[in-house]
């Protein structure tokens, strides 16, 4: 199976502008994202997709692989389905360019996620860790799951999900933090930008929920890899800490 990674990487955030070339222990993160993903053993090419001319020129300066794509995507998800139009794949991997902790055998854990022997075979899927803190629990920027049976999503939300009523059962309860790593077949992921953006997407600001309102299944394996992403400069010294200590 041919697997592609493809690390979005647009210049133009909105709290951290120029984030993919921030300097994380003296390399750009782009770069550190990069490296940690070609060291997934079941990922056979990585791509960083950009619009911007600066992030091109900075991948290809440290021998990575990076093409350009256009800057109107909403999302992620839409600048790989960008990639996959042009590079033909098996399976495509989404890994957020503001991830250098990334580690690469959680990357193989999607991957075999994704192969199990499920018939049909799983089209859509993605990570996700045990909550331990209560403090992360109501933290509206950490992305909570909730899945059913067979492990697919029920939803994703900012909201504490789920809500635990009765004080007597939160001894019980688990809460999972959605990890911003993708996985898709191509079809769906071709079809993802054509796909129309429903409300819960829209209110809760998450891409993934696109996909859960038009009637997709996503599987959500659980992995003990958890990962901190560089949002806001306070990030970066708490990134680079942990970055000395490997």
């Amino acid at each position: 199976m041919n697997v592609l990674a493809v690390i979005p990487a647009r210049y133009a955030a909105t709290r951290l502008p120029g984030k993919p070339l921030v300097a994380l222990c003296g390399k750009p993160m782009i770069q550190h994202v990069y490296e940690r993903v070609r060291r997934a053993a079941l990922v056979h090419r990585v791509v960083v997709a950009t619009d911007d001319d600066r992030i091109l020129e900075v991948v290809r300066g440290f021998g990575g692989e990076a093409v350009m794509t256009r800057s109107d995507h909403r999302s992620g998800s839409e600048r790989v389905a960008e990639v996959a139009a042009q590079i033909p794949a098996d399976m495509y991997i989404n890994v957020q360019g503001d991830e250098p902790l990334i580690e690469p055998a959680a990357v193989d854990a999607l991957v075999e996620a994704m192969t199990a022997d499920d018939d049909p075979p799983v089209q859509l899927g993605t990570l996700c860790v045990p909550i331990q803190s209560p403090a992360d629990i109501m933290d509206p920027n950490i992305v909570k799951v909730v899945l059913d049976f067979q492990g697919d999503a029920l939803y994703f939300s900012r909201a504490p999900i789920p809500w635990v009523r009765d004080e007597g059962s939160r001894v019980h309860a688990r809460h999972f933090k959605h990890l911003g790593i993708y996985a898709y077949r191509r079809a769906p992921l071709l079809e993802f930008p054509t796909l129309p953006p429903g409300e819960l997407e829209k209110l809760e600001q998450l891409e993934q929920l696109r996909f859960l309102e038009n009637g997709y299944k996503m599987r959500v394996a659980e992995t003990s890899f958890d990962s901190v992403s560089v949002d806001v400069p306070s990030d970066v010294a708490r990134v680079e800490a942990v970055l000395r200590g490997h």
